[in-house]
């Protein structure tokens, strides 16, 4: 709360958007919009990649369109360092999306309405992750899905788009195996002998690409890439 409240105190947010939001959302917002200018300060590139700190994420949807009514259901997270996962505590939550869930997105899922109804607004959700990721790399399968997700909730909320380093593990596969047929998380997992527990749940299916990126990392660094920067290098040529 304390941070919160300086930075209202230094303008970080408009009293009148404050009154108009109410304190809490206010607050929250304020939060999302610093972390974002803290962020484009930051410049992971020379960063090593066996010491470089990232969260590894994902999200569950209710859809393919983020412009077009579709909803965040849920987002999970695990923090890494190098190649292990880190012990603090993984993130998961569930997100109201306030509509109702198609039905075979439940299914495939689990999440139901009545789980999501219960469930903190996109705000609160954004918030949290956001507070959990801090200004670490990002790093999510097939990332493009969500960071338009992402970027969507954040300017629907707060008027920021996202300015975290993504590493997509699915381009990292790409580069590595240029002519594979699928790059899709259940083969990949499979040629990389990555154990699958419980798919389309958004903290499993973090935590098996964690260990998927795990087993990228000796392959990447025997083509002498080091850094986070030598790796976006090679990744933009292919």
């Amino acid at each position: 709360m304390g941070r919160m409240w300086h930075l209202y105190k230094m303008g970080g947010i408009t009293p009148a958007i404050a009154s108009m939001l109410g304190s809490s959302n206010a607050q929250q917002m304020a939060f999302i919009r610093s972390m974002s200018r803290d962020q484009r300060k930051e410049s992971a590139l020379d960063t090593s990649l066996k010491e470089m700190e990232a969260v590894v994420f994902d999200l569950e949807t209710t859809g393919f369109n983020p412009y077009n009514g579709d909803e965040i259901l849920s987002i999970g997270g695990v923090l890494i360092r190098g190649d292990e996962l880190q012990e603090a505590e993984p993130f998961y939550t569930l997100v109201n999306p306030r509509r109702k869930i198609p039905k075979h997105i439940t299914e495939l899922t689990g999440i139901t309405n009545e789980m999501a109804e219960e469930a903190p607004d996109l705000m609160q959700g954004l918030h949290d992750f956001l507070d959990f990721a801090g200004k670490r790399v990002l790093i999510a399968h097939g990332s493009g899905h969500d960071k338009q997700f992402l970027n969507a909730a954040l300017w629907r909320t707060s008027k920021i788009n996202l300015t975290h380093r993504v590493l997509d593990t699915m381009m990292v596969a790409k580069w590595l195996e240029p002519k594979r047929k699928s790059y899709g998380l259940d083969e990949v997992l499979d040629t990389y002998g990555v154990d699958v527990t419980v798919r389309h749940h958004a903290l499993h299916d973090s935590i098996m690409t964690a260990k998927l990126w795990f087993r990228f990392l000796p392959i990447i660094q025997s083509k002498q890439v080091q850094t986070l920067g030598d790796l976006y290098a090679y990744l933009s040529r292919h």
